[in-house]
Parts: C-alpha cells; sequence; structure tokens
C-alpha cells in the first residue's frame, strides 16, 4: 500500500514539475500546470490514480495551511475597514449572480429546481484559488486584494447558511432547529477562541518562539487542532484553519510563522491543483459543451461586470471594481458542494456534475490569466472604464496654491509618516485610493483627497509637479512608476521617495529616476519618519541617501 501510493505520487510530482517547467519557459500561470498534469494522470486520460480520497486528503491539507496563513495576515483593523464594503458587495454579488445564473438556467431548458441550484452554486467563488494567485503577486495588502478576500469570506459564510438549508432538506429536520444550534455552536467557538486569542497563546507562543523549531510544530499544532474542532462541529476544515490564524494574528510571531509555513502551504495547494484536474473526463465534456460555455461566459464576464457596478455605487474607483470583480471570475469547491448536496436530497439529477466541472475548471484556469494579468489589462480598458470614475466634490473647487508636500497612500505606513510631515510646517495633502479612508481622514480634518495617483489626470490637478517633495507609501511598482514618469516629464525638481516591495523593483524606481526607494521589508515607518525628521524635504540629502542604498544594493 505505501509503495503503491508513494510511487504514484512520485509520477505525478515528476510530471507537474515538467508541466510546470514548461508553463515557466512560455511564461504561462504554474496553476494551469498542476490543472492539466492532474488531467492526464487522472481517469480522463492515463488513469494512473488509485487513490483518489488519499490525495483529496492531502489537498485538504493544503486549503486549511492557505487559510491559515489568510487568518495570519488578518487583523481587525483591515476587518473594520473593509467590513462593509465586503458585506454589501459579497452579498450583492451572490444575490445577483444566483438571480442571472436561475434564469440562465430556465433559458437553457434545465428545472425550476435545477436553475436555483445551479445559480447559487454558481455565485461562490473560489478562496483557495484568489488568495494563491494574490499571495504570488504579492497584492494581499492592496486595496483591492483586501476587499476581494472581504468579499470571499462574506461568499464562504453564506455557503455555510445555504448548507445548513440543504442539510435540513436531506435529513427532512426542522429547519429553525438546525439554524438555532449553528447559531449556539458560533457564538460559543467566537467567545472560546477570543478568550484564548488574549489569555493564553501570546504566553504560549511567546515561550513556544525560544525555539524556531518549537514555534513552527505548535502553529501547525494549532492550526489542525481547531480546524479538526470546527469540522467535528459540522463548520468544514477551512473556516476552522482559517479562526486558527486569526487568533494568533495579535501575537507578533505572524511574520516568523508564515515563512515557515509557506513552503508546507504551497506544496499541498499543487496537490489540490491537480485533484481538481483529475475530476474532468473528455466524456463529460462532449455532453455538455455548449450549457458549460454559456455558464463559464457569465461567470467569466458576468461576475466581475457584478462587482464592478457594486464597488462604484459605493464610490469606488472602476480600477478597484476591475481588478476586484477579476477575483471573482471563477467558481469554488463550495459550488460543487452545494450541487452535490441537492443530489443528497434528491432534488436535482446527478448528471449535472459534468458541466459543473467543465464550469469549474474552465473559469479556475481562464480567472487564473485575468488576476495575474489584471493591471495590464485595465490598462487596456481604461479609456473605455473612464466615465465610471466617480466625481469627487471636492475636485469642484479649483485647488488654491499647491501643497508643499504629498503623501500618496495613508494606510500602515502614511499614518505613521504624517506626524512627520506636519513636523515640517509646510502645506500638504494625503491622497489615497480608498474613499472610506478619505472620509475618516477628512472627519479628522487632515487635507486629503480621494483618487487614483497612477492616473496622470489627477497627478496634473492637484499639480504635483508644484510640489517640494512627493513620497508615496503605495507598494505598487506599477503606480509609483507612472509618479515618476509624470515628474520626469513635467521637469520638477520636486523630492521623491516612493516605496517597493523587493530591491529589483527598487533598483528599477532608482531607474526611473527617484531620489529615495523605500524597501518595505528593511525601512519601517517610524524609521522613515525618524528619517524625514532629521533631513526635512532637502533634495541634496535625500539624493545622497538614495546614492547610498543603491550602490549597497548593487553591491548585494
Amino acid at each position: 500500500m505505501f509503495n503503491e501510493l508513494f510511487l504514484q505520487l512520485a509520477v505525478v510530482l515528476v510530471a507537474a514539475s515538467v508541466l510546470s517547467l514548461v508553463m515557466h519557459r512560455i511564461k504561462q500561470p504554474l496553476i494551469i500546470a498542476y490543472i492539466f498534469t492532474g488531467l492526464i494522470v487522472g481517469p480522463g486520460v492515463l488513469g494512473l490514480m488509485h487513490d483518489p480520497a488519499v490525495f483529496k486528503t492531502l489537498s485538504e491539507i493544503g486549503i486549511a495551511f492557505l487559510l491559515f496563513l489568510v487568518g495570519i495576515n488578518l487583523n481587525w483593523r483591515h476587518i473594520k475597514d473593509i467590513g462593509l464594503v465586503a458585506l454589501v458587495a459579497g452579498t450583492g454579488q451572490a444575490l445577483l449572480t444566483s438571480g442571472v445564473g436561475y434564469a440562465i438556467g430556465l433559458g437553457l431548458g434545465f428545472d425550476t429546481v435545477t436553475s436555483l441550484f445551479l445559480g447559487v452554486a454558481f455565485a461562490f467563488s473560489s478562496t483557495i484559488i484568489v488568495v494563491k494567485l494574490l499571495s504570488d503577486k504579492e497584492d494581499l495588502e492592496r486595496l483591492y486584494g483586501r476587499i476581494s478576500i472581504g468579499i470571499l469570506i462574506v461568499q464562504d459564510l453564506i455557503a455555510m447558511v445555504i448548507l445548513i438549508f440543504i442539510g435540513a432538506m436531506r435529513d427532512n429536520s426542522s429547519l429553525g432547529e438546525l439554524v438555532t444550534i449553528s447559531a449556539i455552536k458560533v457564538i460559543a467557538v467566537v467567545v472560546v477562541l477570543w478568550a484564548i486569542a488574549h489569555l493564553i497563546l501570546p504566553r504560549l507562543f511567546k515561550y513556544a518562539a525560544q525555539s524556531q523549531e518549537l514555534l513552527f510544530l505548535s502553529s501547525i499544532g494549532w492550526c489542525f487542532l481547531v480546524a479538526s474542532l470546527l469540522y467535528f462541529l459540522g463548520f468544514g476544515i477551512e473556516i476552522g484553519a482559517l479562526l486558527a490564524g486569526i487568533a494568533l494574528a495579535g501575537t507578533g510571531f505572524q511574520r516568523e510563522i508564515e515563512s515557515r509555513v509557506k513552503s508546507l502551504r504551497d506544496f499541498f495547494l499543487v496537490i489540490f491543483f491537480i485533484v481538481l484536474g483529475m475530476n474532468l473526463t473528455f466524456g463529460a465534456l462532449g455532453d455538455v459543451w455548449l450549457e458549460a460555455v454559456i455558464f463559464s461566459l457569465f461567470v467569466l464576464i458576468g461576475n466581475p461586470l457584478i462587482v464592478l457596478i457594486l464597488l462604484r455605487v459605493m464610490g469606488y474607483h472602476p480600477r478597484t471594481g476591475f481588478m476586484t470583480g477579476t477575483t471573482v471570475a471563477q467558481i469554488s469547491e463550495f459550488s460543487f458542494i452545494v450541487l452535490a448536496g441537492g443530489i443528497a436530497a434528491g432534488v436535482i439529477s446527478d448528471d449535472i456534475l459534468p458541466m459543473a466541472t467543465v464550469v469549474g475548471l474552465t473559469t479556475i484556469a481562464a480567472s487564473s490569466y485575468l488576476i495575474i494579468y489584471n493591471d495590464k489589462i485595465y490598462k487596456t480598458l481604461e479609456p473605455a472604464l473612464r466615465w465610471l470614475i466617480p466625481k469627487d466634490p471636492k475636485r469642484e473647487k479649483r485647488m488654491g496654491s499647491p501643497p508643499a508636500v504629498l503623501l500618496f497612500g495613508y494606510r500602515d505606513m502614511g499614518s505613521a509618516i504624517l506626524p512627520a510631515i506636519k513636523r515640517m510646517k509646510k502645506d500638504y495633502l494625503v491622497v489615497d485610493f480608498d474613499p472610506y479612508m478619505v472620509e475618516q481622514l477628512e472627519e479628522k480634518k487632515i487635507p486629503s483627497l480621494y483618487g487614483d495617483v497612477g492616473n496622470e489626470e489627477l497627478l496634473s490637478y492637484i499639480r504635483a509637479e508644484k510640489a517640494e517633495m512627493i513620497i508615496s507609501t503605495i507598494p505598487d511598482a506599477q503606480v509609483n512608476a507612472e509618479v515618476l514618469r509624470f515628474v520626469k516629464r513635467r521637469r520638477s525638481r520636486a523630492t521623491v521617495i516612493v516605496a517597493a516591495k523587493t530591491k529589483r523593483q527598487a533598483q528599477e524606481l532608482y531607474e526611473l529616476g527617484a531620489t529615495f526607494v523605500i524597501v518595505l521589508s528593511v525601512l519601517g515607518g517610524s524609521h522613515f519618519s525618524e528619517l524625514l525628521n532629521k533631513k526635512k524635504s532637502v533634495k541634496s540629502q535625500w539624493k545622497a541617501l538614495g546614492k547610498r542604498a543603491r550602490s549597497t544594493k548593487k553591491r548585494a
């Protein structure tokens, strides 16, 4: 048994490695290679996998690690900032997608109940796939990344409520009783985890941190403990792993835990995507191709459009709406669970599963490209979407004299830098891409403006070229590159300080003319504030500092 399983795993990993090398060579997403690996070794082609249940279990471990790390990186400030947006957009998208999907099902000749199940099933997007891709792009901390994760969590919670309804149908039990019991369980779990997270975990992990191995083992043990507990309570491993991560988010050891668990997560997620590929057979594709194409187009185009419209109504820039929309352009593992529940309850036929499988794998593959290249796709579509840009009431008034200091991006580092800017005793303006953040700044009487600083029109409006100093804490290399190009075109003499995630990005920004680059993994907000207090807006001093930093990076 062990030898056979080992050989199967060897075949799968070798095949995945070969296909991944090919995909990397032609610059395609590696997820596609993993799915094709599953397709080739699965029952549809070579039929080499004889223990699918074992591989499914391994894939679920990957899901647990993924959501555990998502939870670790969540904090109450982020939840507070995007909670309302995620709730409205997530609920609105689920309802609208369900309604339109239901109508499409009826139009394709499915009966009423089957159409309803298809509409509901196709309303959910894959948290696992989206988090994996956003993590690879290092976009989880961008505004659209935070909103996307919030929407997906709301979707998962809605899916759990729907599964309670389906469970009641299957077991012929009282729906009211099930809802009451589930509510009691949720309250009990939240209270217990909150108490443990505040009273026990900080001390426990402070002790465990004395040994890197002990910290690693303790974090994995905690993840599996909470995930198993939630599984036995009927909430699923995914929610348990997410809550386990959230409980550790305040311990101060998030980064160390993440760096050690990340490689384990990546390995098991490869198995997850391979298992997805194993579920596709060519026979199923030939029988349901028309329905699969129509539903796939709906998910790939309709879902992003719905999210774009919802976020526009809430005052967000079309860039945020579009990029968030690309993250919901696939169906979820919950989609299959909902359909399987309907089949088990005897209210729909199992004939729809092959079609749903094709829709799932088609949308997963296509949406991978949408998410990876969403910046470039938006640039192409920007002229067509410009009419969606919300009008800022402050722009109706002509700005007075241009501010001496411009701060782009307030969240996290920006908020740490602002006190140092105030001490400079110069006029300043904060520009942020999040309308709710700008609203908070206005309440605090902080000069602020909503807008996309990657847009030349906004930079022209605020007369950025007239500023003495421009500081961008936005960790987006493309946006900062646009700012530097604008400053260069306008022949501005401003001191331009921008942020970068990596040393490689920093080097590219220096080449575009940055006076100084804040490498976020090296220099924190408090340290930069100290530098700002010393050097003020004197360009020569920042230029000398940037020159030293640049030469150090080249030697490294």
